[in-house]
């Protein structure tokens, strides 16, 4: 639990960071890219000296494909379309996904979620005035992929370390995450990227931080905190960096924001996790 609360506080910055120094200023392909290999770098000593299964680096690296690679390619173009708050606000669903996935491998199905998830829609119209532009709703749309990557991943991971016997040497191999990933960001951006690489030695700041620091050690405590507590402590977690970014958000760089209308999508968005709250508390 404790890693899992040092990260939501670590990840709190960085929504802004990105929202401020990085979307629309540098090409997000490169800045997925970027984060990506930085992240890689911090554990590239230990995987020179992996000496463990080939199955088990083909499945991190899987799962770093999808947690990370395929996620940060929603991430970073929901910048593009939306702001800080509302990108905060719409990771609302990852928790609901967590719990979808354990209900879908244990042939369940819990009709609260969707319901939920209906309300969260009606909660992204109160947070704009009139008819949301179609752009607007792409942007909750991107982000629901990411949402759906980064719980998949949470969820293979504790799936994965479920049957080992020991959970004290993870580092040693995590590093085959980031490989996973890079298969991902490389292709990504030489296909799609374009020249608009960081221009001020603040953005270059920021992608260093981002990369050795909210990935590199991020993801990994991450992952390890949600190998080591229930998957309803995991899901109600993912929700912790919320309030936490928003807070940031709002009072250092959004401070004329509509705080009002913001303030009631949050409540609907709210009231439809507190839907969930039994089914993402009780599940084992």
């Amino acid at each position: 639990m404790l890693y899992l609360l040092g990260v939501t506080l670590l990840w709190a910055f960085s929504f802004s960071l990105i929202g401020v120094y990085l979307a629309g200023q540098v090409d997000p392909y490169f800045a997925v890219l970027s984060r990506v290999a930085l992240a890689l770098l911090v554990f590239l000593p230990m995987l020179l000296r992996y000496r463990g299964s080939s199955a088990d680096a083909l499945k991190l690296a899987l799962l770093g494909a999808v947690q990370l690679g395929l996620m940060y390619i929603f991430y970073y173009q929901s910048f593009l379309l939306l702001s800080v708050p509302q990108v905060l606000v719409f990771t609302i669903f990852t928790p609901i996904y967590i719990t979808l996935l354990y209900d879908a491998l244990s042939g369940r199905f819990n009709a609260r979620f969707l319901v939920a998830a209906l309300l969260a829609v009606l909660s992204a119209a109160v947070m704009r005035d009139g008819i949301p532009a179609p752009d607007y709703w792409l942007g909750f749309a991107i982000v629901q992929g990411a949402n759906l990557c980064f719980a998949a991943g949470q969820v293979g991971y504790k799936k994965f370390m479920e049957p080992k016997s020991s959970q004290g040497a993870q580092h040693k191999q995590f590093g085959w995450f980031y490989v996973g990933a890079l298969a991902i960001a490389l292709p990504a951006w030489l296909l799609l990227g374009s020249a608009q690489y960081p221009q001020s030695s603040s953005q270059w700041l920021v992608i260093l931080w981002l990369g050795l620091v909210a990935s590199g050690g991020g993801y990994f405590w991450w992952n390890k905190g949600a190998s080591q507590v229930s998957s309803g402590t995991l899901a109600v977690m993912n929700n912790a960096l919320i309030p936490a970014g928003l807070l940031v958000n709002l009072l250092i760089w959004n401070r004329d924001a509509d705080l009002l209308r913001l303030s009631a999508g949050i409540v609907i968005l709210l009231f439809s996790l507190w839907l969930c709250r039994n089914a993402l508390l009780q599940e084992k």
